[in-house]
């Protein structure tokens, strides 16, 4: 059974820095994407980053290019997000998901989720 368990999530004022964790558990990751997904209240879940399990490709939404960093040591855990240069509306819940189909996060494994809040 796949376990993802995230970490790293505070507060945090406009302009600054914090890093996310994922620690994924439970199978052999190999071929598998490990995704960064956000909540804000009142809005869907959507796509942030995500990572081939090697640590070989990675992608971002527009909205953090240049300001998160999706990283991962080669084959080994955690995975992480960087994210810099904050802004109140990446105020979230952040959530890691593992999938074996890139790009389709239809059937992925979720972690519980780490709260991210930038005060402006």
């Amino acid at each position: 059974q796949v376990q993802l368990v995230e970490s790293g999530g505070g507060l945090v004022q406009a302009g600054g820095s914090l890093r996310l964790s994922c620690a994924a558990s439970g199978r052999n990751f190999s071929s598998y994407a490990l995704g960064w997904f956000r909540q804000a209240p009142g809005k869907e879940r959507e796509f942030v980053s995500d990572i081939l399990w090697s640590g070989s490709e990675t992608t971002y939404v527009n909205s953090v290019k240049g300001r998160f960093t999706n990283s991962k040591d080669n084959a080994k855990n955690p995975v992480y997000l960087q994210m810099n240069s904050l802004k109140p509306e990446d105020t979230a819940v952040y959530y890691c998901a593992a999938t074996s189909s890139r790009w389709n996060w239809r059937f992925a494994s979720w972690g519980q989720g780490t709260q991210v809040t930038v005060s402006s």
